[in-house]
């Protein structure tokens, strides 16, 4: 008989940092019926995780996280964990390298099959032979067997020779109960404004009668950073907290319509079909694009239009303007907050609300850190949406308790709704040129446009796909499109006449190496390039192609480009003014 085999050597032991610590997780059903939990470590979300999970400051350390070369130069090996209900399950897990030339196929994977029962799985980057596409750390991936598995996940980066990292920091207990935190929720009133429209919903639901609350926004009203996105989303949370605190017949309804990468500039145009659908009347809409509108060409102008075509509804809604927040305490407040000023809006600040204690050290009047608050750099995590939902259940609070009507309401003889259509009559603080915007694609019609579609005789199907409502099945947007495939080269491009004042081209970006881009003529005369990697993920971009005065005809041509002529490039829609 022999012994057992003489143990190892223990493995030297490493500095190491978190970039996902006790992350909540969700398994999103598939096609094929197994789930799948994407995180996205692209766009500076990684070298976010590991300044906000890890706490490291090292700038060197942050720089080498920017590239798949640096990353190898840095990390050492990888520790991942995953736990769930069902610890006898295995997940597959994979940490996805991005490729320079082809964005999802170029790259190496890294990957481990591990036990749902929280221990440690090492993955060490010397077992890989790295790809000469490698170019920047992308996505990880964890994938079920079975659908809709809820757990928890830690990822720590173990450290080359050489590099250290920063001691780890424990969080405290966040007390949603404690007058710290109530003080930090009030905080995010930035303006309660005129109170009449949202006090009149309350008093209907109050009564017993329907009342609809709409959300209209990017990700973060999609619900990114919830796990599950459907019911732990912001959206969902405060019409939860609405209808259990003023509804009497639980006759409150919800519509969320919130779509990933997307500013006003979309929003705009896709509220009647998003928001308005199959004749809905909502009575309280939430507005939140204060940090998805950085690349708004107008610099305001599609906001403010799209809060004056909901404000100018005939039944006379609500609207209430959210500013989320980023994790670098960045927001669009101060451009757009004119907007709510003007029309005496009520206002809700994210920004106001939590960004003053994170500067704060634990024990020392933090409620929150960064890491508590955050899913990644641009979403919050089932707390932050948490604490999203309640700073808009505290204005209505503070709505239900406003007087009937405000001191010097009837200073000028008028009532609330009086003073607001005044305003509404009035000229705009940025602009309104587009608050009469309308969809046009192959099932919303225009009499004024004349289309030949050409080679864009397709219909893609391939589309940015989003949650709505209290539904975790995705929607696909804008499936009434126009798509050259690549396979009719002999055939003109898309060619519309259409006599209107502005137009906006809605367009499908994407990561996949089979689209090419898109020559746009307005005229006749060279307008753009539409190249759908310019983000290089799959969502709709809006772009505008002319924004004049006075409605006349134009010719549109839309054309592959030479050197693209074998490639797919779609059309998802326009929007129009006239």
């Amino acid at each position: 008989m022999t012994g057992p085999a003489a143990p190892k050597d223990p493995e030297k032991a490493r500095p190491f940092f978190y970039i996902l610590k006790d992350k909540d997780i969700f398994g999103e059903r598939q096609k094929d019926g197994t789930g799948i939990q994407f995180i996205y470590e692209s766009d500076g979300r990684l070298i976010n995780s590991a300044q906000i999970t890890g706490n490291v400051t090292d700038k060197e350390e942050l720089t080498l996280l920017e590239t798949v070369e640096g990353f190898g130069r840095l990390v050492h090996s990888i520790g991942v964990s995953v736990e769930t209900d069902r610890p006898e399950e295995t997940a597959e897990f994979v940490f996805q390298m991005y490729g320079k030339k082809d964005l999802y196929g170029g790259g190496t994977n890294l990957t481990a099959s591990l036990k749902c029962d929280g221990m440690e799985h090492r993955i060490y980057l010397s077992d890989y032979r790295w790809t000469e596409d490698d170019h920047v750390p992308g996505q990880i991936k964890i994938l079920f067997a079975a659908p809709e598995r809820m757990g928890k996940v830690s990822v720590r980066l173990f450290l080359n020779d050489g590099y250290e990292a920063p001691p780890e920091e424990e969080d405290l207990v966040i007390d949603m109960h404690s007058e710290e935190y109530c003080g930090m929720i009030s905080r995010s009133l930035l303006q309660l404004g005129n109170p009449y429209r949202i006090r009149k919903a309350i008093e209907k639901s109050k009564a017993g009668k329907e009342v609809t609350l709409a959300y209209i926004g990017g990700s973060i009203t999609q619900g990114a950073g919830a796990i599950p996105i459907h019911t732990e989303c912001y959206a969902y949370k405060s019409f939860q907290l609405f209808q259990n605190r003023f509804s009497t017949q639980n006759n409150v309804r919800f519509i969320k319509a919130g779509v990933g990468g997307t500013p006003s500039e979309l929003g705009m145009i896709r509220f009647d079909r998003d928001v308005l659908r199959e004749e809905e009347r909502p009575d309280i809409v939430v507005i939140e694009f204060a940090v998805n509108d950085e690349g708004d060409e107008t610099k305001g102008v599609c906001y403010e239009s799209l809060v004056r075509k909901v404000l100018k509804l005939p039944w006379k809604p609500a609207v209430v303007l959210l500013f989320s927040v980023f994790a670098n305490d960045w927001n669009l407040q101060e451009r757009l907050r004119p907007v709510g000023d003007l029309y005496d809006l009520p206002m809700v600040s994210i920004r106001d609300a939590v960004t003053p204690q994170f500067s704060l050290k634990c024990g020392e009047g933090r409620i929150l850190s960064k890491n508590q608050f955050f899913y990644d750099i641009f979403h919050p995590n089932n707390i932050g949406h948490t604490i999203m939902a309640d700073c808009l259940q505290y204005l209505f609070e503070c709505c239900d308790a406003a007087e009937p009507a405000r001191v010097g309401t009837f200073v000028e003889g008028m009532t609330e709704e009086q003073i607001l259509s005044e305003k509404l009559s009035g000229p705009a603080v940025i602009g309104a040129d587009f608050e009469r915007i309308f969809l046009l694609d192959k099932k919303n019609r225009y009499v004024g446009a004349k289309i030949r579609a050409g080679g864009f005789a397709s219909t893609d199907m391939e589309l940015q796909s989003v949650e709505m409502d209290g539904n975790l099945t995705q929607t696909p947007e804008f499936p009434y499109n126009w798509m050259y495939d690549g396979s009719r080269l002999q055939m003109p491009g898309f060619e519309m006449e259409i006599t209107c004042k502005s137009l906006f081209l809605i367009f499908k970006d994407s990561g996949e190496t089979d689209v090419g881009k898109a020559n746009v003529f307005v005229n006749d005369v060279y307008c753009m390039t539409a190249d759908p990697h310019k983000n290089n993920w799959l969502h709709c971009n809006a772009v505008l192609l002319f924004w004049e005065t006075e409605s006349r005809s134009h010719k549109v041509r839309i054309a592959v480009t030479e050197e693209d002529r074998n490639k797919k490039f779609t059309i998802l829609g326009f929007g129009y003014t006239i």
